[in-house]
């Protein structure tokens, strides 16, 4: 990094909000930076950043910009999960600056964050949405917002990858491990309705495998946006098995049995609804009612829906309804195969 863009993102992380709660780093910017910018001032501070909204078990928390300042409140007080991201990104950042800059405390804080997350997954190879689980529906088996895609790859990275050659031996394979198992759960819980395999929901009962609820606008239902990232990872296998490979195709298959065309998602004023186009591109809704495909949608009142202008404004205009999870299913897929999708 030049000197200039390092000065860029010193300032970018000196103007963040007093209170940085709700906010979130830019991963994606940080997870490429260099040994130059590692040794830099900026870097320097931002690793310490990082290191101090640690928990003392070994997590981060969410919505919260962990770079952006020092975490100086008290520390009892300090939650974490694996939720919207959190925790992930953070090993991954302190990995990368390990790498360069050889911080035994970045070391150490890796090693803390990968223990927490191997001690919090369940023995049928699931995670909650964070360690301890506690009693809610944090309990579940928790692929919404990428969950359980996220902590996978984060453990092949560990187990498999150049960045977290500084662990030990030993701890590589436990993570190699967990990961193996994690991909065992993923295949056990992917729904199966009139003996036929579709996809996934949000969450899945930490006991039975079965389609759970979270909030009240999350009902039982398969979840397009969660199963995408499902099927990315099954699809980035180097040597899949018969059971990946099978659990793919149908995956696949229920994506293009679902899309959903002829109308856009319209967001005006404050509000959000359809509207008919023909020239629109596909969209998917984010959940499905299982054994109809049918989109549902539901408010705070967690009363099921069939449209989306059934629901109050509110949760109309404040959740991903709709996406276009199926155009990079596809395209994966047709990475994966050279294929275009299978005819359901």
């Amino acid at each position: 990094m030049t000197a200039a863009g390092a000065w860029v993102l010193a300032f970018a992380l000196s103007v963040a909000l007093p209170d940085s709660a709700g906010a979130r780093p830019d991963w994606s910017t940080l997870l490429r930076q260099t040994g130059e910018w590692f040794a830099s001032p900026a870097g320097r501070e931002a690793v310490a950043h990082v290191l101090s909204h640690q928990t003392d078990p070994g997590d981060w928390p969410k919505n919260t910009d962990t770079v952006a300042r020092a975490f100086t409140g008290d520390r009892s007080r300090l939650t974490g999960t694996f939720d919207n991201g959190a925790t992930v990104n953070e090993l991954r950042f302190l990995a990368r600056a390990h790498r360069f800059t050889g911080d035994p405390a970045c070391a150490a804080a890796v090693r803390r964050g990968i223990l927490h997350i191997l001690a919090a997954q369940y023995p049928n190879g699931g995670w909650p949405q964070r360690h301890p689980p506690g009693s809610g529906y944090a309990r579940y088996i928790t692929f919404n917002d990428g969950v359980m895609v996220n902590l996978l790859e984060l453990l092949r990275a560990a187990a498999r990858e150049e960045e977290f050659a500084f662990l030990d031996p030993p701890l590589r394979r436990r993570a190699g491990t967990a990961f193996e198992r994690g991909l065992d759960c993923i295949l056990r819980c992917q729904v199966r309705v009139n003996g036929r395999l579709t996809v996934w929901a949000a969450q899945h009962d930490e006991v039975t495998l079965e389609p759970r609820p979270a909030r009240t606008f999350e009902p039982i239902a398969l979840s397009a946006g969660e199963s995408a990232g499902v099927l990315r990872l099954l699809m980035s296998l180097p040597d899949p098995s018969p059971a990946v490979r099978t659990a793919i195709r149908a995956g696949a298959a229920w994506f293009e049995a679902t899309r959903l065309t002829g109308f856009r998602v319209v967001t005006r004023d404050g509000d959000r609804w359809i509207e008919p186009d023909p020239d629109a591109p596909p969209l998917w809704a984010r959940f499905y009612e299982i054994g109809t495909d049918r989109p549902v949608f539901a408010g705070r009142d967690g009363v099921v829906k069939y449209a989306l202008a059934e629901i109050e404004r509110e949760r109309r205009a404040g959740y991903a309804w709709y996406g276009a999870w199926g155009v990079e299913v596809a395209r994966a897929f047709a990475r994966w195969t050279g294929e275009q999708f299978p005819v359901p």
